[in-house]
């Protein structure tokens, strides 16, 4: 009976086994077969131009009076004179005077439009690090295959490679299919209030609604994927919410020598400690799940085996992701304490404590469920919680031409990266053109490390010649890919 018991057993682990190994072998690539560019750009002449893009210094502030508008003005008048095809032949529109708009006429303007976008302001350069740059932060110098300064990667290098890509197709006789809008923010680092969203406020008011746009956001990366060894270019679907929590007790104070055993910095301390210790749950579904089917068929046999049987592993997919804040971020709404107030003198006892923590919410997760969860987790009455900000964008989709014909592009550029949908954690001008697009995708088409992340807002930002180049061969396979 025993033995009939261990075999009838074996059998069923013997099915399992054979059945979810098919099921890992029938998952089918979805990654379209890349046809090599053939854009040739003058590189030489390209680079120049780009390299004087970043002299202008189109620095954005929350201040707006702080804004050095001669240099808008000047970066203006340098597209003007660098791109005379793009000036003569598009239609260029000026929103709160420095938001650009480019109409170029298509083939069939019965068909919905595709919009292009990107921002020329620039974050300042932190006060007493301009020594720490190998070359100035505004000298736009080329220097061993690289180019050097603000800009170089956000995001003059989208605004400069759009026009580039347009330059050359237009040096072609090209004309796209459809209407192609270029749409360019001048403070998109501080919000994007008179830029981006100005600009879809105007395109709404006349019914224009995009089958796509396209901003920067997600790249090309290397070795942040578990399981996958090939480059994965990640295409943003959705930006995550950003929300600001307070939290605050007020109480008496009193003598630092008579303290109570719960002090109000004490109570606030308690009350983050609990938070960071529940976290919010985490659930692999939305773009984080998408991001997974799309790479999954690329993995080894075994990270594949584990991925198509998510059904089955889901906790344990899980477990792994937890483990990296990158990952983790992928699958839950994240909490970050950022601001801790509390306390004038070393030996009084503060009447009121605050801080602030920063949230950066999942598609779905609403400001109430939020605020309900760190209510129920903090368990204090006398704690005062305070929540606001914004839930996520709306997701797009990945099934239909759209997302395929920036996958195409994208792979016609970069034969051997795998393009795949993701969740962004950061914000952009993207989520202000859902207000006019059925679809909002953020890629910056550049080949980048985790060291260059860091040097977005930071010390020596730079670019090398390949991946600018590449970013104008992208945009033009793209105007192209969407009129096949």
């Amino acid at each position: 009976m025993k033995r009939r018991i261990t075999f009838f057993l074996l059998g069923l682990i013997g099915i399992f086994l054979l059945v979810t190994a098919i099921i890992s072998l029938t998952v089918t690539s979805r990654q379209p077969s890349p046809i090599a560019s053939k854009v040739q750009i003058n590189e030489k002449e390209a680079v120049n131009r780009f390299s004087e893009a970043i002299t202008y210094k189109t620095v954005s502030y929350h201040d707006y009076k702080q804004f050095d508008y001669e240099e808008f003005d000047r970066f203006i008048l340098f597209l003007e004179t660098s791109y005379p095809l793009v000036h003569q032949k598009l239609t260029l529109e000026k929103i709160n005077e420095y938001g650009l708009i480019y109409k170029w006429t298509g083939k069939h303007s019965n068909k919905n439009p595709i919009g292009i976008t990107g921002h020329y302001d620039v974050v300042p350069v932190l006060e007493g690090t301009e020594s720490k740059w190998e070359e100035a932060p505004f000298s736009g110098a080329v220097v061993d295959e690289k180019i050097w300064g603000r800009g170089t990667l956000d995001d003059k290098i989208g605004v400069i490679g759009i026009l580039e890509a347009a330059e050359y197709l237009l040096e072609q006789e090209f004309q796209p299919s459809r209407d192609v809008y270029f749409m360019f923010g001048f403070d998109e680092e501080v919000g994007g209030e008179k830029g981006a969203l100005a600009i879809a406020n105007t395109l709404k008011d006349r019914g224009i609604e995009f089958d796509f746009v396209i901003d920067e956001g997600g790249a090309i990366v290397e070795n942040m994927v578990p399981g996958v060894t090939e480059p994965v270019g990640v295409v943003g679907i959705s930006e995550k919410g950003y929300a600001t929590v307070e939290l605050k007790i007020e109480g008496s104070g009193g003598h630092s020598s008579q303290p109570k055993e719960r002090t109000n910095i004490g109570r606030i301390a308690t009350a983050i400690s609990k938070l960071e210790e529940t976290q919010f749950p985490a659930d692999l579904q939305g773009p984080g799940e998408d991001l997974f089917e799309f790479v999954a068929p690329e993995m080894s046999f075994f990270m594949k085996y584990v991925f198509a049987n998510k059904f089955l592993y889901e906790p344990l997919i899980e477990k792994v992701l937890l483990q990296q804040p990158a990952t983790s971020a992928l699958i839950r709404t994240t909490i970050a304490p950022t601001i801790f107030q509390a306390g004038e003198q070393e030996n009084a006892l503060p009447e009121i404590a605050s801080a602030k923590i920063n949230l950066r919410l999942m598609p779905g997760d609403t400001l109430e469920e939020v605020e309900t969860f760190i209510v129920d987790t903090i368990d204090d009455e006398e704690i005062t919680v305070s929540v606001d900000g914004s839930q996520a964008t709306k997701v797009s989709s990945v099934d239909g031409w759209e997302f395929a014909a920036v996958q195409q592009a994208a792979r016609n550029v970069y034969n051997d990266a795998i393009i795949a949908p993701y969740l962004m954690f950061a914000g952009s001008d993207a989520k202000h053109y859902d207000l006019v697009s059925r679809n909002t995708y953020r890629f910056l088409p550049v080949q980048i490390s985790s060291e260059d992340l860091n040097r977005m807002h930071g010390t020596n930002e730079h670019i090398s010649v390949e991946n600018f180049v590449n970013a104008v061969k992208f945009y033009a396979e793209l105007m192209k890919v969407v009129g096949e």
